[in-house]
């Protein structure tokens, strides 16, 4: 599965190239510096049939408004938290990923030793 992380602001730069109805994009679209951006790219990946999966806050009604079909919400709370309640769900898709692919998740491949040896 290929997968990169792309700020919203670079994705019409070549990668939105890339969507179509068969690639699953998955977005940050929390209220933020940042939302007028994620929602222009939310709206490209749309307009090219692309199926975005939101992680928003559960308050966010814009996001409602657009009938995404796949939506993740998690709770609203200050900016600076913000990232970390945005990430587990990315986390938990990560962790379920390996597992389904049959990798151990304990011991990750080609890390360094300088890593695991103390």
């Amino acid at each position: 599965m290929h997968s990169e992380g792309i700020m919203a602001g670079e994705l019409k730069h070549g990668p939105l190239a890339l969507v179509d109805s068969n690639m699953p994009v998955l977005m940050i679209c929390v209220r933020d510096g940042t939302y007028i951006k994620c929602q222009n790219a939310l709206q490209q990946v749309m307009a090219r049939a692309g199926r975005p999966i939101v992680i928003c806050q559960d308050d966010d009604e814009e996001i409602s408004k657009l009938n995404i079909g796949r939506q993740l919400r998690i709770p609203s709370c200050v900016d600076c938290l913000t990232g970390i309640l945005a990430v587990i769900p990315l986390q938990l898709l990560s962790f379920h990923l390996a597992r389904a692919r049959g990798y151990d998740v304990d011991c990750p491949r080609n890390l360094a030793k300088s890593v695991t040896v103390e």
